[in-house]
């Protein structure tokens, strides 16, 4: 119960201060007021906001869900920087718009089934893409099924801290998602990606991925003093985490965390080659203990602008129609703006055409572009620099990938014959049924039981 303190100004004015006690039971001030009425009203105010923080007060079912997902659930909800940053990204873009007014303990498992099945059929109403977020929220049933699984974290919190008495996410289900076939870099496959690879630099560190089966954020955090040359013995005991402008702290694109993802170090033995080509690596770029094995060690360096050949129009012929059915040469910009022809001759035409206006000072010329990095090497920029063009040079599709070749070292270690529980403790897997999954997925896996079906079935020949 609140109470007011009464207390004359030099004026001889009275004035009221709304006092009121807090969950500690300490004295707490709610503000000074020139009446009884909004003072009363405003440590009334106060000391319903406690009581929504007390242990078994209904009062606290009576938040709003944005307000305690921001206020209370996220700021205290202990998980991993990339974890935090993709359950903001789908409560903002897709659970907050939904539930956010409504009071927590109004929610009940008929609004969470409603907001499965708009969620399905895509008629969810999002709000519009803020600067950093991702432009499309898929709605497939895996997408579905992890924003299934934060809603039910968040109930879960308040079912404990007694916020709400019954779990609305209980009984629902999400569409199911169906098992994809695991498809394995195949060593023929792999070695034309590699030819492909752009310097010799590049070249070691995917070989090195594909050797060691390490996670891409253990691998760009190798550093020299991890590696035992003598033994061929590799630490993993770290892994760099990469984050989005929104979660950076201080401005640092990377985190390093003192333990890799399943929390535990763990060591593996690396082949004769692959060490030997490590070490002349480390010489020759005369790397210390503390140093990166790979690094962007001249960012700079990075965005030379590309050397492109000048179209010659008379020899690529003419676009298809625009909307007014006009027709223009490829490899001009005319084409490029009039037809929205975007064939690489037409882009290069353009390209020239805008770098040869700012190299005379027009179009507001910006300075050349550089990688934020402090030496790690970024993700994206590795995918759409190196692997993509690789990979397209080798004549393969999408799901050749780069997390691909932690799982070809998995799959290429079992059909070798590789015990199965090495390979688990190699990978770091919390369980050796996910190291199961890699059992028979290479694509010659199934041959022997088709040679078996053939023997029996041309036994009478």
């Amino acid at each position: 119960m609140g109470w007011l303190k009464e207390r004359v100004t030099r004026d001889g004015k009275v004035r009221y201060t709304a006092v009121y006690l807090d969950i500690r039971g300490k004295e707490q001030s709610a503000g000074t007021f020139s009446n009884k009425k909004e003072a009363n009203k405003s440590w009334q105010a106060a000391e319903a906001k406690v009581a929504e923080g007390r242990a078994g007060d209904p009062r606290r079912g009576r938040q709003t869900f944005e307000r305690y997902v921001r206020e209370t659930w996220l700021p205290n909800h202990v998980m991993e920087l990339r974890t935090r940053e993709n359950y903001t990204l789908y409560l903002e873009r897709v659970i907050i718009p939904e539930f956010g007014p409504m009071r927590m303990r109004e929610i009940v498992s008929t609004h969470v089934r409603e907001w499965v099945t708009k969620f399905h059929k895509g008629n969810l109403e999002l709000p519009q893409r803020q600067k950093g977020q991702r432009a499309k929220i898929s709605n497939s049933p895996a997408v579905i099924e992890y924003c299934m699984v934060i809603l039910s974290a968040i109930f879960t919190t308040a079912l404990i801290d007694q916020v709400i008495t019954v779990h609305p996410c209980k009984g629902v289900k999400t569409p199911a998602v169906p098992k994809k076939v695991r498809r394995i870099i195949t060593p023929e496959q792999f070695d034309d990606v590699y030819a492909a690879l752009p310097n010799n630099d590049m070249r070691l560190f995917v070989e090195t991925d594909i050797e060691s089966g390490l996670r891409y954020g253990e691998l760009t955090e190798l550093r020299v003093k991890d590696l035992d040359r003598a033994t061929r013995v590799l630490t993993v005991s770290r892994v760099v985490v990469e984050l989005t402008k929104q979660f950076q702290t201080d401005g640092n694109r990377f985190v390093v965390k003192g333990y890799p993802k399943d929390e535990e170090e763990r060591q593996l033995r690396l082949s004769v080659q692959i060490v030997k080509k490590i070490d002349a690596h480390i010489r020759e770029n005369g790397l210390q203990a503390e140093d990166l094995i790979f690094a962007i060690r001249s960012p700079e360096a990075l965005h030379e602008p590309p050397l492109r050949v000048v179209p010659n129009p008379d020899e690529l012929g003419l676009t298809e129609p625009n909307q007014k059915g006009r027709q223009y040469q490829h490899g001009t910009k005319t084409a490029y703006i009039s037809a929205k022809c975007r064939c690489e001759y037409c882009r290069a035409a353009f390209s020239i055409y805008r770098a040869e206006r700012r190299a005379v000072g027009k179009d507001q010329p910006r300075q050349r572009r550089t990688v934020t990095t402090d030496g790690h090497i970024p993700r994206s920029w590795f995918r759409q620099n190196v692997w993509l063009p690789a990979r397209s040079a080798a004549g393969l599709d999408s799901t050749v990938q780069v997390k691909g070749l932690r799982s070809a070292h998995a799959s290429w270690l079992l059909a070798g014959g590789a015990d199965i529980q090495i390979v688990k403790e190699r990978l770091g897997h919390g369980s050796i049924l996910t190291t199961q999954k890699y059992l028979g997925s290479l694509p010659e896996a199934d041959d022997a039981a088709v040679d078996a079906f053939s023997r029996i079935r041309r036994r009478s020949a």
